[in-house]
């Protein structure tokens, strides 16, 4: 038999441990992904994989939560993932806080984020570009993989427990470590509702 006033308080402790969780991770990452967040610092980055380990593929699942780093068809990794705090549908404007759908590439590797390292993804493409200025809105940018803020590494996978990024795909400081290493410039990356 389950005590109700225990089952209550123990509700109310989750609540508030997720509650704390949300507000860390805001301030940590005030004002999310910016231009000014390029310049943070993330410390060494790993070296490469030797090119025949690193993967040839990336594919994030939205609904699942995950992303795969993929080589002819074996599965190298698979991690879970934190995505934008409103994640349903396809980023359509700046400040949405919506994780684009679609195929984009990995274009750079970024050593000095503020959350610890980033991969740019390649969005917008032309065609978010020219969808959002037939909304006359601004499309966004600066969508990355990427680890936790600077100096919150600690948290861990804690912070799968909701979705808090502006658009952005992360993971653990560790895992973003391994993904740095095996995903090279000019990776495809297919984002899936």
């Amino acid at each position: 038999m389950i005590d109700v006033q225990t089952g209550h308080a123990m509700t109310a402790l989750r609540i508030l441990k997720k509650a704390l969780l949300a507000a860390a991770l805001v301030i940590a990452g005030a004002g999310g992904y910016t231009l000014a967040a390029r310049h943070g610092g993330s410390g060494t980055p790993p070296e490469m994989a030797a090119p025949e380990l690193q993967a040839k593929e990336v594919v994030v699942d939205k609904s699942a939560r995950t992303l795969k780093l993929l080589r002819d068809g074996t599965v190298l990794g698979e991690y879970s993932v934190s995505l934008g705090g409103n994640p349903l549908g396809h980023k359509e404007r700046e400040g949405d806080r919506r994780t684009p759908e679609g195929d984009y590439l990995i274009d750079w590797h970024n050593p000095n984020s503020s959350f610890h390292l980033s991969l740019h993804i390649s969005y917008p493409d032309a065609a978010d570009k020219a969808h959002a200025a037939a909304t006359g809105e601004n499309p966004g940018g600066d969508i990355m993989i990427h680890g936790l803020p600077n100096g919150w590494g600690f948290l861990g996978s804690l912070h799968l427990l909701l979705d808090w990024t502006n658009g952005c795909i992360a993971v653990t400081d560790e895992e973003m470590r391994k993904i740095w290493s095996l995903v090279p410039d000019g990776t495809p990356i297919r984002i899936e509702a």
